[in-house]
């Protein structure tokens, strides 16, 4: 039974220009931590990101969330969790401020982030492999569809995942292979050209073999100066990603993505405003065959729906810190693979979830993995830090989702 909560507002300065990109010029990389005391001594530990000020506001409304869990038992909570998901993010008095997005949806993912957490340690396991140890059904059960009936019901969802079950085996082996990182701390917007040629140089000797830089600069010659560097030293094998960080209008995305066409990218993500689906599809249309990856700053299931009904996007970012936490991150998932579109998540929480959720979108879901986003800056925060080994991720074999932070365990 869950005995008493406490929520912790964490913020971590980054030194040398780190973390910046055409938006955020000085983040500051922060969670609003929710932990879950149950009456074993198990503590769930999750969280939601953002970059410094309304973190506070965060935790407030997860407080409200958590406070609502007290004297809950967390087999019980998690056997119907969709239900309660769906409650809570339907609060008659919070959902004015949403609804499903902005300071209460991120309240909402790190409680539901925590449950996760308690779940897997309660039984014992990695939450990758409670993930995927779980029958369909049981997923199916965790999960809110709402608003998603067009597309996707429960008997949809469902077949999904069953088709997957006969072959799960053969993609078992990732657990022992890993699975490939792209390092993003190449080309931070901050960063000088001569930083960024010799990050380029560090990664490919640690292993990378995908990269990305930050574009979305005032001047669009710097962006193609800088990404004909990226292209120069990486050579023609290596994927490298292009980030604007949603700066340019959409003219100014259709005409720098033509110039950027050159360097070959693996995609260019967040060009325009996140919320301007139709913005995104022509932008899309006009560019082609270069591709759009979106998802860090999209809030919830519906507009990811309407991104995937538009075609506007060929790689999903969705991220389990910005969403409405695991639940509704499994539920999209679901839904990009409905629509034959990877899911390549975007990582606020530095990797440590959704290492977990990776190994179940492809083991569980039969979802192509292609690789995760790696940022170290904060790994000496964690408990049991993300391990990249020659630029490939490992699988993590303690109980939980390797959220716990080790200020909080002091």
């Amino acid at each position: 039974m869950i005995s008493r909560i406490e929520i912790n507002d964490i913020r971590y300065p980054l030194p040398g220009n780190a973390g910046s990109d055409a938006i955020h010029r000085d983040p500051v990389y922060s969670y609003a931590v929710t932990r879950l005391f149950d009456d074993k001594g198990f503590i769930g530990t999750g969280f939601a990101f953002t970059l410094g000020e309304g973190n506070d506001l965060v935790c407030k409304a997860a407080k409200y969330y958590a406070d609502k869990l007290v004297g809950k038992d967390i087999e019980e909570t998690m056997a119907t969790f969709g239900s309660l998901f769906f409650e809570l993010s339907n609060d008659q008095q919070f959902r004015w401020l949403g609804p499903h997005k902005g300071v209460v949806h991120l309240a909402l993912a790190s409680v539901t982030n925590a449950c996760y957490d308690l779940w897997a340690k309660k039984r014992g396991v990695p939450l990758w492999k409670l993930l995927i140890d779980l029958s369909p059904e049981e997923i199916i059960n965790t999960l809110d569809l709402s608003y998603l009936e067009d597309e996707l019901t429960r008997e949809q969802a469902l077949q999904i995942l069953r088709v997957q079950q006969s072959t799960i085996k053969n993609r078992e082996k990732i657990m022992e292979t890993g699975y490939p990182g792209y390092d993003t701390s190449i080309g931070w917007f901050n960063y000088s050209d001569e930083k960024v040629r010799e990050n380029c140089y560090k990664a490919i000797a640690e292993g990378f073999t995908a990269m990305k830089l930050k574009v979305g600069s005032a001047d669009p010659d710097r962006d193609i100066r800088r990404a004909g560097i990226v292209r120069e030293v990486a050579g023609a094998q290596v994927k490298v990603m292009l980030d604007a960080n949603q700066q340019w209008n959409l003219p100014q995305a259709m005409a720098i993505c033509q110039r950027l066409k050159d360097i070959h990218p693996y995609w260019i993500e967040e060009p325009t405003h996140p919320d301007d689906i139709l913005g995104h599809k022509k932008l899309a249309d006009s560019i082609a065959p270069l591709k759009l990856a979106i998802g860090e700053h999209v809030p919830n299931k519906v507009v990811f729906k309407n991104y995937l009904q538009a075609q506007a996007a060929s790689f999903i970012q969705v991220d389990a810190v910005r969403v409405g936490g695991v639940s509704e991150f499994i539920t999209i998932s679901l839904l990009c693979k409905k629509y034959g579109v990877p899911v390549v998540p975007h990582v606020g929480d530095m990797g440590q979830l959704h290492q977990h959720l990776v190994l179940f979108n492809h083991i569980k879901m039969g979802h192509e993995v292609i690789f995760l986003e790696h940022i170290p800056h904060l790994k000496n925060r964690f408990i049991h830090p993300a391990q990249i080994i020659n630029g490939t991720y490992k699988t993590p074999q303690e109980a939980g989702s390797s959220c716990d932070l080790v200020e909080l365990a002091k």
